[in-house]
């Protein structure tokens, strides 16, 4: 429950939420915390997304960033501000949702909350590197069919909103090892796109990227025959950039 020193640091006219997507074996997972409460007598679970009230003295993109590192213990995490959302009920909509507030010590006002997507490569190598918080678990988005308040919606649309930037910027490299064959590199974008898509040319569309370098090393340790390496040069990009990175046209 938030205290009288706690609250007297926040606006609670203003959140942050965050959907942190994260790339693994093949799966596209995203955050949740699971949150837990007692409602009408009974022990009550669901998820919802990360996030909190934007402290009085942060701005907007810090308090985004600090709710990932409290989660994660991870600095410098790619973070896109995609929407904000400031409807009167969105947080009182079910009975439940109110409950939970009133157990925290929320007051009931309208919150505008101010929704970001960010990256996370959560490959063997990296996962080892931080721990999640006990109640913070990675989830398939393939199997996300409802969550707290109006979290659903803001999910939704940051799916979206991650499918239409993979379009035109080279974000889905932070989602991938530092170094990465083209059959991961394929299977990362049809992922995220929902879509399949052609083997031949796609790798004609990479061969033509200049800032997708292939390197002196293969994999080892594989039963089929094994695949160059490749890796991704932010500052190849920038000299180099396209207007799009649309595998589909």
């Amino acid at each position: 429950m938030l205290d009288e020193k706690q609250n007297s640091g926040l606006n609670f006219h203003v959140s942050v939420d965050c959907v942190v997507f994260g790339f693994e074996f093949g799966k596209l997972n995203v955050l949740l915390l699971e949150r837990k409460m007692l409602f009408e007598g009974v022990e009550f679970k669901d998820l919802k997304l990360p996030g909190d009230l934007v402290r009085k003295d942060e701005d907007l993109d810090t308090a985004a960033a600090r709710v990932l590192k409290e989660l994660t213990g991870l600095d410098n995490i790619y973070l896109r501000q995609f929407a904000a959302i400031g409807t009167p009920d969105r947080l009182y909509r079910m009975e439940r949702d109110m409950e939970w507030l009133r157990q925290i010590g929320h007051p009931e006002e309208v919150v505008v909350t101010v929704a970001y997507y960010s990256l996370i490569n959560i490959d063997q190598d990296k996962i080892n590197r931080f721990e999640l918080q006990e109640d913070v678990k990675w989830h398939p988005v393939s199997q996300i069919k409802e969550l707290a308040f109006d979290h659903m919606e803001i999910f939704n649309d940051a799916l979206k909103a991650l499918r239409d930037e993979l379009r035109f910027n080279p974000i889905g490299f932070e989602l991938l090892p530092s170094k990465f064959t083209l059959s991961q590199l394929q299977k990362l974008y049809e992922v995220i796109l929902g879509s399949t898509l052609d083997k031949r040319n796609f790798r004609k569309k990479v061969s033509n990227m200049p800032y997708v370098i292939p390197i002196n090393e293969k994999e080892k340790g594989v039963s089929h025959k094994p695949a160059q390496y490749y890796i991704f040069s932010k500052k190849v990009y920038e000299k180099t950039r396209k207007s799009s990175l649309d595998f589909f046209v």
